[in-house]
C-alpha cells in the first residue's frame, strides 16, 4: 500500500497519461518488479521471452503483407501508435521492401495474411521466398509476427506460422509470440500490439527483465446469415462452352454489407458423390468416425457436410499416394476417382484416410449487387461452374457444382467477407474498371451503387469473354447503364469472335492516350479477375501505357503503379 503522498503522485501522473502511456507505465512496472529479488515462496519469473536491459527500441521498421489491405490497416495503427512512443518507425509494403536490408534490422515487426492453399499473398512472395531460399544470419533481430487469415481454412495462418518459424531458425529473437487473427482480427490484433508495445518497451536500469505475453485463441466470430434462393439465371446462351450463373439470394434480416465486399459460402458434397464414395470404401454410411473436431460422426454425415471430396488438393492426393504406397501424378481429381483409378490392394483404413482429407473450406464470390440499389435484404453473385476432365470423364469443382446446381428457394448460410481495400473511391472521382469474365461481378455492383447515389465522377469499363453472342455477362444492365451516362465508357473484348483472339490489355492499348489522361487527372483504377495471366498482363500493360506516354523508362514507370496504390488508386481483387 503507497502512503499518501505517493499515492497522490502517481494519481496526478495516470490521470493525464494517454492509454499508450499507460500501457508503457505497466511494462515499466513489470519489467522493474521482475528484476527485484524474488520474495520467499514466490513462482521464479518467467524467462521465454526476455528483453535486453538497453532495450528502448529506438527504431523499428514495419512491414506488411496483404491481399485485401487489412495487413496495410493493422500495420498502418501499429506504426502510428510507435511513432507516439516516439520510435522512429518505418511502414513498408514487403513488394517494396528490400530484402538484403534484412540482415541489418535490429526490431521489425510483421502483419501478413495467408491466401488460398496457406500461400503467401502475392506482394510478400519475394520476401517469403527469400527467407525460405536463402540463409542470413538474424542474431541482431528482435521481431513480432502478426498473422491474419480465415479459421474456416484448412492452412488458417500458415504464411504468419512459417515466417514466425523461418526468423526464429535465422537466428532472429521473439520480442512476443506469434498471434494468429480470425476475420474479425480488429480486436484481436489491437491487443496484440499493445501487448508488444509493453514487452518492448520496457525496461530497467541493469537488469533484464522477463515478460511473459500468453497467447488467447482465436475466435471465428462471423456473422452468417440464412438465405433463400430467389432466382438464378445462366447469363451464357446457347453455344457457349461455359457455364456462368448469377444468382440473387435474400435474407430476412438485414445483410450488411459494402460494394467491393464479398460474400462467403460453405458448400455441401452432392448425395451422389456421398455414394460413389461409400460404394467404393464398402460403407453402409452409419459407421462412425472422427473427422477433425474429435467427435465421433456418422459418415454419411461426414462425406456431405464436412470432407471435402470434390477436386481435392495436389498435396491431399500426395498424401493418398504415400498412405497407399502408389505412384500418382500431381493432379487434383475427386476422391471417388482417386479410389477407382489407384484403388487401395488391401482394406482401407478409414480414419487413417480421414486424417489427411481436407474438410469443406468456404469459396469467396464477390457480390455484384448494389445495398443502395437493391435494398438490405438482397444479395447476388456470379459464379462459374469449374468443369475438368478425369478420364475423359466431366467433373466439377465442389461450391460452383453446389451453386450451379441450387434451385429457387433453396436455403444456404452465407457470411459476408469484407474487402476495405477494394472500394468505391469518392463519388466525384473518375474510375477505371478491368474485369473479363467473373471479375465483372463487383464493378456491377460499382455502377448500381454509384447510378442509386447519384455520384459525379465518370465510369469507364472494360470487359472481355470468348464470344459476344453466347458469353456478354450482364449485357442489358450495362448497356442500360451506358445509355443513362452511369456507364460513360464500355469497351469489350471477345476473343474467339475473330482469328487473333484479342484480350482486355489490347484493348486498353487502343485507348492507351485516353486512358493515360484519366489516370493522370486522378482515376483511379480496379482490376478483378484471375490473378494469372491475366492481371499479369493487364499490370504490364498499364506500365507500358504510363511509360511511353510519361516517357520514363519501365522502373520508373512501375514505381509510379506503386504509389498509384500507395495513394489507393489503384486496387486489385484477383484470385
Amino acid at each position: 500500500m503507497l502512503a499518501g503522498p505517493k499515492l497522490q503522485s502517481l494519481n496526478e501522473i495516470l490521470k493525464g497519461a494517454s492509454r499508450d502511456e499507460l500501457i508503457w507505465i505497466s511494462g515499466y512496472i513489470a519489467a522493474f518488479t521482475a528484476s527485484q529479488q524474488s520474495l520467499p515462496g514466490a513462482e521464479p519469473a518467467a524467462k521465454e521471452f526476455v528483453q535486453d536491459a538497453s532495450f528502448v527500441m529506438p527504431a523499428c521498421t514495419v512491414v506488411y503483407g496483404t491481399e485485401t489491405g487489412n495487413s496495410k490497416k493493422v500495420a498502418t495503427d501499429f506504426s502510428n501508435r510507435l511513432k507516439k512512443q516516439g520510435v522512429q518507425a518505418k511502414l513498408k509494403s514487403l513488394d517494396q521492401y528490400r530484402v538484403a536490408d534484412l540482415s541489418k534490422e535490429s526490431y521489425m515487426i510483421i502483419v501478413i495474411s495467408t491466401q488460398g492453399d496457406g500461400e503467401p499473398p502475392a506482394a510478400a512472395k519475394k520476401f517469403y521466398d527469400h527467407i525460405h531460399e536463402n540463409s542470413p544470419a538474424l542474431n541482431q533481430l528482435k521481431y513480432g509476427v502478426l498473422a491474419l487469415g480465415d479459421s474456416a481454412y484448412p492452412l488458417f495462418c500458415k504464411t504468419g506460422e512459417d515466417v514466425d518459424k523461418r526468423l526464429h531458425q535465422l537466428g532472429g529473437r521473439r520480442i512476443v509470440p506469434l498471434k494468429r487473427c480470425d476475420t474479425d482480427f480488429e480486436a484481436d490484433a489491437n491487443d496484440w500490439i499493445g501487448e508488444l508495445l509493453t514487452a518492448a518497451l520496457a525496461f530497467d536500469s541493469g537488469k533484464p527483465a522477463a515478460i511473459t505475453v500468453k497467447e488467447k485463441p482465436a475466435k471465428a466470430g462471423k456473422k452468417t446469415y440464412e438465405g433463400a434462393v430467389a432466382s438464378i439465371i445462366n447469363l451464357n446462351d446457347r453455344g457457349s462452352n461455359k457455364e456462368i450463373y448469377h444468382i440473387e439470394i435474400t435474407t430476412d434480416e438485414k445483410i450488411v454489407y459494402e460494394p467491393g465486399d464479398s460474400l462467403g459460402i460453405v458448400a455441401r458434397n452432392s448425395n451422389a458423390a456421398v455414394h460413389r464414395v461409400l460404394d467404393l470404401l464398402k460403407l453402409k454410411g452409419d459407421e462412425k468416425f472422427v473427422f477433425r473436431d474429435q467427435q465421433q460422426h456418422k459418415i454419411s454425415d461426414i462425406l456431405r457436410s464436412k470432407m471435402n471430396l470434390q477436386y481435392l488438393p495436389a498435396r491431399t492426393v500426395q498424401l493418398y499416394a504415400k498412405s497407399m504406397n502408389k505412384e500418382i501424378p500431381q493432379i487434383r481429381m475427386d476422391l471417388a476417382d482417386l479410389l477407382r483409378i489407384y484403388p487401395p490392394d488391401g482394406a482401407v483404413d478409414i480414419q487413417k484416410l480421414l486424417s489427411f482429407m481436407e474438410p469443406i473450406r468456404p469459396r469467396l464470390y464477390s457480390i455484384a449487387s448494389s445495398p443502395a440499389a437493391h435494398g438490405d435484404n438482397e444479395v447476388h453473385i456470379t459464379v462459374s461452374r469449374i468443369s475438368f476432365l478425369v478420364d475423359e470423364q466431366k467433373r466439377f469443382g465442389l461450391c460452383s457444382d453446389f451453386l450451379g446446381s441450387l434451385k429457387e428457394g433453396d436455403i444456404l448460410d452465407v457470411y459476408v467477407q469484407k474487402n476495405n481495400s477494394f472500394r468505391l473511391p469518392e463519388p466525384s472521382a473518375d474510375m477505371i474498371m478491368i474485369g473479363p469474365g467473373t471479375g465483372i461481378a463487383p464493378f456491377r455492383s460499382f455502377l448500381f451503387e454509384r447510378d442509386a447515389k447519384s455520384a459525379g465522377g465518370r465510369n469507364w469499363l472494360f470487359f472481355g469473354e470468348q464470344h459476344f453472342v453466347s458469353d456478354f455477362l450482364y449485357q442489358t444492365d450495362l448497356l442500360a447503364l451506358k445509355d443513362t451516362g452511369v456507364l460513360t465508357k464500355l469497351n469489350t473484348a471477345f476473343s474467339r469472335d475473330q482469328q487473333e483472339k484479342i484480350y482486355v490489355q489490347h484493348k486498353m492499348e487502343q485507348h492507351a492516350t485516353e486512358l493515360y489522361q484519366w489516370i493522370e487527372a486522378g482515376a483511379n483504377v480496379y482490376v478483378c479477375g484471375s490473378k494469372d495471366p491475366m492481371s499479369v498482363d493487364v499490370e504490364n500493360t498499364l506500365i507500358k501505357i504510363i511509360a511511353a506516354h510519361k516517357n520514363i523508362p519501365a522502373e520508373a514507370a512501375t514505381a509510379f503503379l506503386a504509389n498509384m496504390k500507395e495513394e489507393g488508386r489503384y486496387h486489385k481483387d484477383v484470385y
